[in-house]
């Protein structure tokens, strides 16, 4: 009965903290993709945390179905929000929608057919004793599989985390952003082991007790952390580079305007952007200074948040060049795009179209005819 007792206490606790927080970022950030899927992330997390049950089998009502298929669907919603947190250029794609729902209907069908039609099955029911094995059999599986699909799209975040992490230029935001994914990532990866290895376990209140007490842990630190980074930082305002523009805001320095005419001159006159697997550390070194301080300058002074971007908008502006030029005309877009310091075709046409608008062949055709 305590354990109980503090289970439903520690739940009604992190629901409304979840709560508070879901309309505080919808309120601060809703205009922002990233602030839109946190506040959507926290919303289902309520769910997960109203409705999450360990070892626990008994049938549910449509209602409670509903609220597990959307407290699974979240999954998704984590994942495409480490995505956008991490990614200032993305975008949701209509594919992305079709992945949530198909998890949301995968988990609604478990609980509202498969599970209780195995459940009665094992009370006597008509059901012969092939089609109770074959059921509950069936419920296992799709079980597993469920929180298999949760690990692996936890595993999604945690991996955009870490291709993403080099680049980044914003301080703040490196800090906070892997301690809320690292954070929910451990949650709800040990959440679907523990899902997996006591199901259909009688003892597993004090499992659910445990449960409820990390998921209070984890929405408090992840709200303090929040709390304690300039929203600005986790929620830029537009996915396009933001350049301070203002003397106030920039402490001009020799120092500094030193560097980035530094800078600058790898870029122009070396072109060190062509070369393979550029990072902030190749630049770093070049320039003789620790990586945090070229993070900080290419950020604060250039306005520039994500390392990659820096590097395409030169890229890309020496592609132009070349796809402009007349004598260039028979030269592939290939060799120019490697020429520039691209690995391969897709990510060049997509770094191009998103700084210019078209293709590179719309763009080559488009300077030919005005010639």
């Amino acid at each position: 009965m305590l354990l109980s007792t503090i289970d439903i206490a520690l739940r009604g606790a992190t629901v409304a903290l979840l709560l508070v927080l879901a309309v505080s970022l919808f309120r601060g950030f809703g205009t922002v993709l990233a602030g839109r899927l946190a506040a959507a992330f926290a919303l289902g997390s309520a769910a997960h945390a109203v409705t999450s049950s360990i070892g626990v089998t008994s049938p549910v009502s449509p209602a409670h179905a509903l609220v597990i298929a959307l407290s699974t669907g979240n999954v998704v919603v984590f994942w495409l929000f480490a995505r956008a947190l991490f990614d200032d250029g993305f975008r949701l794609r209509w594919w992305h929608g079709l992945i949530w729902i198909a998890v949301v209907v995968l988990s609604l069908t478990n609980c509202l057919f498969i599970a209780p039609a195995a459940m009665m099955g094992t009370k006597g029911t008509t059901f012969a004793g092939e089609e109770v094995m074959a059921l509950i059999s069936a419920m296992r599986i799709l079980f597993v599989a469920i929180n298999l699909l949760v690990l692996g799209f936890i595993a999604l975040a945690v991996a955009q985390t870490i291709a993403s992490w080099s680049s980044d230029l914003v301080e703040g935001r490196r800090r906070v952003r892997v301690f809320i994914v690292s954070a929910a990532a451990l949650y709800g990866g040990l959440n679907a082991v523990l899902q997996i290895s006591l199901s259909g376990s009688g003892g597993a209140e004090l499992a659910n007790t445990l449960n409820s007490a990390m998921l209070a842990a984890v929405v408090a630190a992840i709200s303090i952390a929040m709390m304690r980074v300039d929203g600005a930082d986790l929620f830029p305002a537009a996915p396009e580079i933001q350049s301070s523009g203002s003397e106030a805001a920039v402490v001009e320095s020799s120092a500094d305007q030193k560097l980035v005419d530094a800078l600058m001159r790898l870029m122009a006159d070396e072109r060190i952007y062509r070369h393979d697997n550029v990072t902030i550390g190749t630049l770093a070194t070049k320039l003789g200074i620790p990586e945090y301080r070229l993070r900080r300058l290419i950020n604060q002074r250039l306005g520039y948040r994500n390392f990659n971007v820096f590097l395409n908008e030169h890229r890309i502006a020496e592609a132009k060049a070349a796809l402009a030029d007349p004598s260039q005309a028979e030269v592939p877009v290939i060799t120019i795009a490697m020429d520039a310091g691209f690995q391969s075709l897709g990510p060049f046409n997509r770094a191009f179209k998103a700084i210019t608008g078209v293709t590179p062949t719309e763009y080559r055709r488009l300077k030919a005819n005005a010639v």
